[in-house]
């Protein structure tokens, strides 16, 4: 018997509560080393979420105190579980660890890496630039340019927005060209929750953002580089679907050949979005497998017509490297975005494994590809893009390796009906677990999530993959002999027929579910949640349904914001005692009410605060009284630049709560809550207020942090 056994033989308190950990700790590991001996074959797959963990942390926290104790957390896990080492589960931890300070510590380094100057304030600028890239816009009637500016007053690099009349045909990439613009920094998040184009800008090296009054071509395109060319291919093959097909045909059309979305108008683009279709429209992994599998289907009947070829070669090796450079060009025409990027990769991978003779499509698969991902563009994990994509082929891919699923899925001696019937069945079923992995996701990013998604998917995935792709591209091929007529005819009935399903379901009743703005720490559940029930294969699998479950609550029981105002402190929405939201200037844009309404989970038509019965307005300012809880508030805001009397402002502000203003607001405004004008939106910016018993502010400080891309004062 070692001391402490003895001590605990004798009696001694000390020993034996020490012994009794002992034992305790000896038999968790010895439970956990079982656990994680019976998932042996799960645990690399958590190499790239413990990577992206640490990527997680750096954007969810707010500032470097905060991420250097992330990377002394993970280290400090590290060298503990080395500790253990002897162990399966103290390996798999010590690695997850590392991952996790290695993803923290990537995505700072690159952050900082990529610093690149950004205007400071808006103002009017003129100056000389080579175009970089160059979109259109046709539901904008604009086009929109990334130009590397010679002026050294300014940033580097530059986008603006040019009308379309004014954009003449030598605006290519490569181009010389003079602007005039009013040119202001990238516009941070504008309310909490809201999209936060700032740190795109940042990740693009995009200085400032504005739209032309004047544009002149000095000089020319010349001799194109390679991203030149391809950007011109790219153009010019929009530019001929466009000319081929009309309207939202041509726009979807457009964007599946080239990925560009900016011929899509914004009411086709929110049916889709309503109905669950949103993701045909962004190139990834539906799109670039029909390429693929079309290209090596083809390859390989052709060349097994020759039995010399047929006999002497491996014809799917060969039809696999076929559909690999099909793959790779898809990929490069369609403009490398990430979601592409990550199907391609994926693509490459299972390609191989036909080739080798390999189960292919597989989580390992899908980790591989993620990993890839994250080391390049690890800013890629806080936009929507990356999680839906990876979601949804983490639940497709999870839902089939399950073994009653794939014992009911799997192909089988039988008729027609039963094939068509088990064929429909998987349709659904992945369907559902599609819209149930992507529902949290477009929750949080965009406040809405479709409810019949999964059934619209069961048409449209099969109409767009076997269909509607097929048709494009022989169109385009026949094109080539100028016989792409009739096949451009059966490609826009059949877009037609997308385009009806799309608005059909979105006007359905409850066809949406609108949510506020998600707290984060809720997503964050549901996410890793959704991860362990999809990574893990044993019964402790179930776990997951814990998180995911607290997440959905915390999610579902998040009021309303009573009060959400915009970081300029021009645009306010107020939720009216009926449920609805009412805006201060009536004359606010379709962006404004859009992302209010978003943020605030609110579908109907906005009202006018100078409408409501409690509510006194002139064209200076508007003051308005509403009851929460009990409790009547007083609301004053500004709507003009126009100064107001001295004296009658401050016994405006001395009987109001809230005071919400564009601009500096004097010292003696004295509200009995809260003072909400430039001076503090300045260094919170925007807010979004919830009233009641224990009145809460949350600001877009609170949202993004100290990041590089945020400068609050």
């Amino acid at each position: 018997m070692n001391a402490e056994e003895i001590g605990a033989e004798a009696g001694v308190p000390g020993s034996r509560i020490k012994f009794g950990m002992t034992v305790l700790f000896s038999r968790l590991s010895g439970r956990l080393e079982a656990r994680f001996d019976a998932e042996r074959d799960q645990l690399p797959l958590w190499l790239p979420v413990g990577f992206g963990l640490g990527v997680a942390a750096w954007f969810a926290l707010s500032d470097a105190y905060a991420w250097t104790a992330f990377l002394l957390a993970a280290g400090a896990l590290l060298f503990g579980a080395l500790g253990r080492a002897g162990t399966r589960w103290g390996k798999a931890l010590a690695i997850f660890a590392f991952a996790a300070a290695l993803g923290c510590g990537h995505i700072w380094w690159k952050a900082e890496r990529i610093a690149a100057p950004v205007l400071d304030h808006p103002r009017m600028a003129e100056f000389t630039g080579t175009i970089e890239r160059f979109q259109r816009l046709p539901a904008r009637d604009s086009v929109r340019l990334v130009v590397r500016s010679a002026d050294t007053g300014l940033p580097p690099r530059l986008r603006v927005n040019v009308d379309a009349e004014d954009a003449v045909p030598a605006l290519q990439p490569g181009a010389t060209v003079r602007i005039r613009a009013w040119m202001m920094p990238p516009p941070p998040m504008a309310v909490p929750g809201a999209y936060d184009f700032a740190r795109y800008a940042w990740f693009s090296r995009i200085g400032g953002t504005g739209r032309a009054s004047e544009v002149e071509v000095i000089a020319p395109a010349g001799e194109p580089g390679w991203r030149a060319m391809i950007a011109g291919w790219r153009q010019s093959l929009a530019d001929h679907v466009q000319s081929r097909l009309s309207g939202g045909e041509g726009g979807i059309a457009t964007a599946l050949a080239t990925g560009d979305q900016g011929a899509i108008s914004e009411v086709d683009a929110e049916a889709m979005r309503r109905s669950g279709l949103a993701h045909l429209l962004s190139v990834s992994g539906l799109h670039l497998t029909a390429v693929v599998g079309a290209v090596m289907l083809l390859t390989l009947k052709l060349l097994a017509l020759s039995p010399m070829l047929a006999l002497r070669f491996r014809l799917t090796v060969v039809a696999a490297g076929a559909g690999a450079l099909a793959g790779i060009a898809y990929t490069i025409v369609t403009g490398a975005e990430v979601p592409t990027v990550r199907a391609c990769v994926a693509a490459i991978l299972v390609l191989i494994g036909v080739a080798l003779g390999r189960e292919a499509i597989t989580l390992r698969l899908v980790a591989v590809g993620a990993l890839i991902v994250l080391l390049f563009w690890p800013e890629s994990l806080a936009g929507a893009s990356f999680q839906l994509s990876f979601a949804a082929i983490t639940a497709i891919v999870a839902l089939h390796e399950h073994p009653r699923i794939k014992a009911l899925l799997t192909r089988r001696d039988e008729g027609l009906a039963q094939k068509v019937g088990r064929f429909l069945l998987a349709l659904i079923l992945t369907g559902l677990a599609v819209e149930i992995a992507l529902a949290p996701i477009a929750l949080y990013h965009f406040h809405k999530a479709g409810f019949y998604g999964a059934l619209a998917n069961v048409v449209a995935i099969p109409l767009t993959t076997f269909i509607i792709m097929p048709l494009e591209a022989l169109a385009l091929l026949f094109d080539l002999v100028a016989l792409g007529a009739p096949f451009w005819w059966l490609t826009g009935q059949t877009l037609s027929l997308l385009l009806g399903l799309a608005h059909a379901v979105a006007e359905t009743p409850g066809a949406v579910a609108l949510l506020p703005t998600m707290p984060m720490p809720a997503f964050a559940l549901m996410v890793g949640g959704g991860l362990w029930i999809c990574l893990w294969k044993t019964k402790w699998r179930r776990w997951g349904l814990l998180p995911v479950a607290a997440g959905a609550f915390w999610a579902l029981g998040t009021p309303a914001p009573d009060l959400v105002v915009t970081g300029d402190g021009q645009h306010l929405a107020l939720r009216t005692d009926r449920g609805g939201f009412a805006l201060l200037r009536t004359r606010a844009g379709d962006y404004v009410r859009d992302m209010l309404s978003e943020t605030s989970g609110y579908e109907g038509e906005l009202a006018a605060i100078e409408d409501l019965p409690t509510a006194a307005c002139s064209a200076d300012l508007c003051a308005a009284h509403f009851t929460r809880d009990g409790r009547t508030w007083r609301l004053l805001a500004t709507r003009s630049r126009r100064y107001v009397d001295y004296e009658p402002l401050e016994r405006a502000c001395a009987a109001a709560d809230i005071v919400v203003s564009d601009r500096s607001l004097p010292r003696t405004c004295l509200p009995r809550w809260l003072k909400a004008d430039r001076t503090l939106l300045e260094r919170t910016g925007g807010l979004a207020i919830t009233l009641g018993d224990r009145p809460r502010v949350v600001t877009v400080r609170d949202r993004v942090g100290r990041h590089p891309w945020m400068r609050f004062d």
